[in-house]
Order: structure tokens, then C-alpha cells, then sequence
């Protein structure tokens, strides 16, 4: 399961709004919410998606989605 608590801190510090961390992640908006609100688990693609958008380290990517 997910750390949203880190992940959505992260989503908070980038200043970007969630619509946009979405669509520049290539993830629907909906799905993004419905993640961040413990429904359905990330995919591979989100994950990446997300750590490119969020220049998330490795380490990171470990501690929130792993």
C-alpha cells in the first residue's frame, strides 16, 4: 500500500495543481484522486509517471509506493 501522507506532501511542495501533475503524469484525473483516496493501487506506469513529474528519487519512490 501506498504512503499517500509523503505522497501528497510531495504533490503539496510542487506547487503544481493535482489536475496538472495528472495530465503531465499521463494519468487521468479521476484515477489520481481515486488513488490518492486508497481506491485501486498504483500502477508501473503511474508510479513512473509520477516520479518524473515529482523528480522523486529512487529512495523515495521505495518509501511512498513500496
Amino acid at each position: 500500500m501506498a504512503d499517500i501522507l509523503i505522497l501528497k506532501n510531495r504533490i503539496s511542495d510542487s506547487g503544481m495543481t493535482m489536475v496538472n501533475i495528472a495530465k503531465r503524469a499521463g494519468i487521468g484525473r479521476v484515477t489520481l484522486y481515486n488513488r490518492l483516496n486508497g481506491k485501486g493501487d498504483f500502477t508501473a506506469s503511474e508510479m513512473m509517471g509520477l516520479k518524473k513529474v515529482l523528480k522523486l528519487t529512487d529512495s523515495d519512490v521505495k518509501k511512498i509506493f513500496f
